[in-house]
């Protein structure tokens, strides 16, 4: 039931209108009078009816000044001026305020009716109209992260000019323009889940959603899904506040994430501010080199420049008896082939060796190197179920033994080592993802036009997280989960419309949609044209 607010200065007026029409018979809940604006005002704020009735000549605050003020803070009421003068001037006033209708005194309950039952039926086909919009919204906000994601993406990468920046994200709706930026990127794994294909929990899923909710409360950041499990934030503000920003932020990062390090993995790194969007590229480059750290010093969240210089040794004579034997941790290298990408690659390898930099000018020191990361390598090659042989062909290992590489030699060595274990490593994810991709789009094809359909419900069936089978869908078909189901429910729809005489309604139970007001809206919105418009244009 829509709401109503009276406002009369004549006693007799008011209170004849109050007491005897009908409200509740029209579809109205009178909320609230008042014998003038100013009164009227805090009890509009407080009620926020849906219509507004009020005269227009009254004493302390008129009904235009009243309707102003109404319409700029409450864009979406209606607002029914009446009045005993038959004035142009008045009506002419009345609509350049948003007034949505205008009667003359004496007022029947005939035209009141008239008017009431018009702008019940406007109010409620607008409501519907933004609850539709808003749905479509929730259902394509999978496909404005993914969209985001290439976008920024290609920016990092300095793979855009700055006037296609502009243009790409005016097309995605994102205001870039800022006098300065940084990067915060964070990564969020469960521990108990092992792997990415494994189901969340749901306080893991909370504790995720919990923290992109932090970040998009702000209107200077722009929020990205970069992969599966790592997310981030282009943070936009003055120069003088950037630091204040970052600080703030890395805190509430912390705040969030830090009680529950038990059961979730959690990383943080921020770049430095730059003050063009052409040096964003510059900025990532070294919020990557930062977060690369996250394998080396596993027991750090938060990576900043300051984090980061204190583990480099300084000074030294070059022993090896001087190196910190944690920093050759196994483990450190097996996390990072597990759990890194092949772009961190160059990344890790040229921290890993900073760090170590000193004892490389012992040829000794040299050997055991090249001969610990090959070792460990194999053994993770070999545990993830690859073959070791198809590896050492892969990087030429002949007789590692016999290798003798230079000190300028090890980086490249050990990069391409890395890189021919992930390449397995991704092959042999990539099989998985294909089986499971296959297994959903056969389930999609089959259940698709069910009304209970969804993507957790795929998801479910292939045996996989929602947001890990969201992220390798999105990766596989370069479409949305989303946008994949509606072209072929938008499909089927066109093809029913075409071959039959079905009832809209029916098509739209068939196709999957329970409402089909939603269906009409939907079809509209992808197609260009009603599901009406769409059957005559098939058959002229």
């Amino acid at each position: 039931m829509l709401k109503i607010f009276l406002v009369e200065d004549e006693s007799i007026v008011r209170e004849g209108l109050r007491d005897t029409i009908p409200w509740e018979q029209y579809g109205y809940q009178f909320v609230g009078e008042a014998s003038d604006g100013e009164m009227a005002l805090p009890l509009i704020q407080k009620t926020r009816p849906d219509v507004l009735l009020t005269d227009i000549k009254m004493p302390f605050m008129d009904g235009l000044s009243l309707s102003r003020i109404v319409h700029q803070e409450f864009p979406d009421m209606k607002i029914i001026i009446i009045s005993g003068y038959d004035d142009f001037e008045y009506a002419r006033q009345a609509i350049s305020v948003g007034v949505e209708q205008y009667l003359l005194k004496p007022i029947t309950r005939v035209n009141l009716q008239k008017v009431l039952t018009e702008l019940k039926t406007k109010i409620e086909s607008e409501q519907e109209q933004k609850h539709y919009q808003e749905k479509f919204r929730d259902e394509s906000r999978e496909y404005e992260q993914f969209s985001r994601t290439n976008f920024f993406v290609k920016v990092f990468e300095g793979r855009m000019p700055v006037q296609d920046i502009y243009e790409e994200a005016a097309k995605l709706s994102l205001k870039i323009n800022a006098p300065s930026y940084n990067i915060l990127m964070f990564n969020l794994l469960e521990k108990r889940a092992g792997e990415n294909m494994g189901f969340e929990s749901e306080d893991f899923a909370r504790k995720r959603e919990e923290l992109l909710h932090y970040f998009v409360r702000y209107p200077e950041n722009l929020v990205f899904r970069w992969n599966v499990n790592t997310y981030g934030v282009l943070i936009k503000g003055s120069v003088e506040q950037m630091k204040e920003l970052t600080d703030r932020y890395l805190e509430n990062v912390e705040r969030i994430c830090q009680p529950t390090e038990d059961v979730v993995d959690w990383y943080a790194a921020v770049g430095e501010p730059v003050e063009r969007l052409s040096l964003l590229a510059e900025c990532y480059s070294k919020v990557n080199h930062l977060f690369a750290y996250r394998f080396l010093m596993p027991h750090v969240h938060i990576f900043t420049e300051e984090v980061t210089v204190n583990y480099m040794p300084q000074g030294g004579e070059g022993k090896f008896k001087d190196i910190d034997s944690s920093k050759m941790d196994p483990e450190l290298i097996r996390d990072f082939l597990l759990r890194g990408s092949r772009e961190d690659i160059p990344e890790f390898v040229d921290s890993y060796l900073l760090a170590i930099r000193e004892a490389l000018q012992s040829r000794m020191f040299q050997n055991y190197l090249v001969l610990h990361v090959h070792f460990v390598t194999l053994a993770y090659v070999e545990s993830i179920g690859c073959d070791k042989e198809e590896f050492m062909d892969s990087v030429g290992d002949g007789q590692i033994q016999d290798k003798n590489l230079t000190v300028e030699e090890i980086s490249p060595y050990i990069q391409n080592m890395f890189d021919k274990a992930m390449e397995l490593r991704d092959r042999e994810s990539d099989n998985q993802s294909r089986r499971v991709l296959k297994k959903a789009l056969d389930y999609i094809e089959e259940n698709y036009s069910q009304e209970s359909f969804s993507l957790n419900s795929v998801a479910g069936e292939v045996n996989v997280s929602a947001n890990y089978f969201s992220a390798i869908f999105s990766q596989a078909m370069q479409v949305t989960f989303i946008e994949y189901v509606t072209q072929k429910r938008m499909e089927k729809a066109k093809r029913l419309l075409k071959q039959t005489e079905k009832h809209a309604g029916d098509i739209a139970l068939e196709v999957g949609y329970k409402d089909p007001h939603y269906f009409s809206f939907v079809f509209k919105k992808t197609q260009g044209c009603t599901p009406r418009e769409y059957r005559a244009g098939q058959k002229s």
